[in-house]
């Protein structure tokens, strides 16, 4: 009993963190999985169109995706902690150069893309854009196609505070696709208002 009294605190210490772990790695996972889900999703908006017609992303197309998201990530709060944000990166052939050319988001973190917006920081009249992507290899788009770019910040909250420091944390995940059909670009988004707008 005396023994199992002194190795009691470290055991229940070891068991506590590990569980701490373990979920903050399922919660990163899961933030991980969405990112990608609403990068592909927005990559194929347009392939079912059969018209001929090159078709255009309407407002309510992305609003659908971003909504789907954030059912996605219910079970972590993400609308309430977090913030995901799509941008389009496409190719100017004029100015030669990488440019935002729409962005929108959801959810209630008040985060800015790491990589500017599709206003004044957009590449085009701001700092030179050369891509987007941590790490030396950027997401670039090619002439006349776009890359769906997905950036989400989740702040993480511990179940306890623990003497290892893994207490609450700023999660971050990024994905990228490629647009998967011809999609007109030069419009940008096009029916109406959005509930999806980057404040």
């Amino acid at each position: 009993m005396t023994e199992f009294a002194f190795v009691l605190p470290v055991l229940l210490v070891m068991g506590l963190y590990g569980a701490e772990i373990a979920r903050m790695a399922m919660t990163r996972t899961q933030i991980s999985q969405i990112a990608l889900s609403v990068a592909d999703n927005a990559s194929r908006l347009g392939q079912t169109d059969n018209s001929g017609v090159t078709p255009t992303i309407t407002e309510t197309d992305v609003d659908a995706i971003l909504d789907g998201a954030i059912r996605q990530g219910n079970t972590i709060d993400l609308e309430e902690n977090g913030r995901i944000i799509l941008s389009s990166l496409e190719y100017d052939g004029f100015s030669e150069r990488q440019y935002i050319h729409w962005q929108r988001c959801r959810g209630d973190a008040e985060i800015d893309s790491e990589y500017g917006d599709d206003g004044a920081n957009s590449g085009l009249t701001g700092d030179v854009l050369t891509g987007m992507g941590s790490g030396s290899s950027k997401a670039t788009a090619s002439p006349g196609t776009a890359v769906m770019f997905v950036e989400i910040e989740y702040t993480y909250s511990a179940l306890f505070e623990n003497p290892f420091g893994s207490g609450d944390q700023t999660l971050r995940s990024e994905a990228a696709f490629l647009i998967r059909d011809d999609r007109n670009l030069t419009p940008g988004l096009t029916g109406g208002s959005s509930n999806s707008e980057c404040d």
